[in-house]
């Protein structure tokens, strides 16, 4: 050994490679933006002609459909290759929030779904989404098997709801509503708990590294 450092002797430094930031235009992203402007187009396919029209409920299924595709991609094209974002963390929640809510208010609105259903499931999402905000400094609540399951079943219910169905598979519909409800309320509560939990632990916490500052401060 010379003991010469490598930058002097002429050799290549080491240094640390740069972390890739995942730009704003990426599949995930795109996907995003494409579940948001699938809101619109499929509002006004389900209400058209008053919503009465079999081929236009169809096609507004057809979009729904797609936007509860994109839901799961999305999320999961970002985690495996990187690509979060700020704009895909705030986005995201909102298209997915967006979609179910103009399809449970429209349906309600054309008198096929009652409307405490609709208030159950939107006061339940809206509210776990404020109850995140509320103990996000003290940890992340994360989605649960009992929440995707409830997903999946709100977007099947929904899915069946806009169609035009009747005889036994209209009968069948509403089961899978009553089951969408019953998980929107059983995870919902399970959600609650969770933040509570959460909450106490990190104020505990707080109470616990304040105290021992403070005595530190008093062996000074």
């Amino acid at each position: 050994m010379s003991g010469v450092p490598a930058s002097a002797a002429g050799g290549r430094t080491c240094t640390a490679p740069a972390v890739r930031q995942a730009g704003l235009w990426n599949i995930a992203n795109v996907l995003t933006m494409l579940r948001l402007l699938l809101v619109p187009a499929f509002v006004v396919l389900l209400m058209h002609d008053g919503g009465t029209d079999p081929v236009w409920r169809v096609f507004a299924w057809a979009a729904f459909a797609v936007a509860m595709i994109t839901d799961v991609f999305d999320g999961h094209l970002a985690r495996t290759y990187n690509l979060v974002t700020d704009f895909g963390k705030i986005a995201d929640p909102i298209a997915d929030k967006a979609i179910m809510g103009a399809a449970l208010i429209c349906l309600s609105v054309l008198g096929d779904l009652p409307w405490w259903v609709t208030g159950v499931i939107l006061f339940r999402e809206l509210g776990i989404t404020l109850m995140r905000f509320w103990v996000i400094k003290h940890g992340v609540i994360p989605a649960s098997r009992g929440g995707k399951i409830k997903t999946l079943a709100q977007g099947t219910a929904v899915g069946m709801y806009v169609l035009v169905l009747t005889g036994p598979l209209a009968t069948f519909r509403w089961w899978v509503m009553a089951v969408a409800v019953a998980l929107t309320v059983v995870t919902g509560l399970d959600y609650v708990r969770q933040a509570v939990v959460m909450r106490r632990a990190g104020l505990a916490r707080e109470r616990a590294e304040q105290a021992a500052e403070t005595g530190r401060e008093a062996a000074r």
